[in-house]
């Protein structure tokens, strides 16, 4: 295995190959509008869409005010909810204060952890799940008991279900999902992207259900996305990780490189 990388480095290769890429898969579509790249969810999508990538630290404080006008009024349009989702070491440095200035409103940090497959897969050699708990690539018998999964974690359970099934349709092959089924029940549920030109697969969802946590279904699932990133000759794994998990993916190898916050728009 080669040395690892520094987080530095980690870093420069998520923005160079999943940031700053143009990927029109997933059903999403992508398009470079001056300094920043505007990303549209779906038609089927009950969400908009938003800016995830913005290259605006040469601009001056109207140029940047601009830019962010042509964003709310664009998405505004959709009729939809959007977020403007901001990373650490965006520039320029007050564009917080400007997105608050615009109407749209900070939620929760989430820390952007990324980590080389190889050093993942060998933290979890060794990973195992309760006797009775099965995974298994979701099946269409799943259908209603990640629904409820969903809804009891999210809100929302079959609104979200029935865009993953949209995503997986629009692009095959690029999105399985995974789940820890007892009998019936589904206990918890992630799923990973493929990001399609890269070296990355993405890591999603991993709700469990509460009374099955600190189990090792979390890791059991990791584990699965990575050897499935493996088997597809991919580096790296990046997730936007919750405060909740954040310390599973850190005993997992992954590093924590940034944070990122979604601004959610007017």
């Amino acid at each position: 295995m080669p040395e690892p990388l520094t987080d530095a480095e980690l870093l420069d290769a998520f923005e160079t190959q999943v940031r700053r890429s143009i990927d029109n898969g997933h059903g999403w579509t992508h398009e470079r509008i001056g300094a920043l790249v505007r990303s549209t969810a779906p038609s089927w999508s009950d969400f908009g869409g938003g800016v995830f990538l913005t290259e605006l630290g040469p601009l001056t404080g109207a140029g940047v005010d601009a830019a962010i006008a042509g964003e709310v009024e664009y998405f505004s349009g959709l009729g939809k909810p959007w977020e403007w989702k901001l990373y650490a070491h965006d520039q320029p440095a007050d564009l917080p204060a400007r997105l608050v200035a615009a109407g749209l409103v900070p939620e929760d940090v989430e820390s952007l952890v990324v980590g080389e497959v190889e050093v993942v897969l060998a933290e979890c050699s060794d990973a195992t799940v309760p006797s009775e708990v099965e995974l298994r690539e979701l099946a269409e018998t799943d259908h209603a008991g990640l629904a409820a999964l969903l809804e009891a974690e999210w809100g929302d359970g079959a609104a979200v279900l029935r865009d993953l099934l949209a995503e997986q349709a629009a692009a095959p092959g690029r999105m399985p999902i995974h789940v820890a089924a007892v009998g019936d029940e589904i206990v918890s549920a992630g799923w990973v992207r493929f990001h399609e030109g890269t070296q990355f697969a993405s890591l999603w969802g991993g709700s469990t259900a509460p009374q099955w946590r600190r189990r090792g279904i979390y890791r059991a699932l990791v584990a699965r996305r990575a050897e499935q990133a493996r088997a597809r000759d991919l580096r790296f794994l990046q997730v936007d990780a919750s405060p909740d998990s954040r310390p599973i993916l850190e005993r997992l190898g992954l590093r924590v490189v940034s944070t990122t916050t979604p601004y959610a728009g007017p």
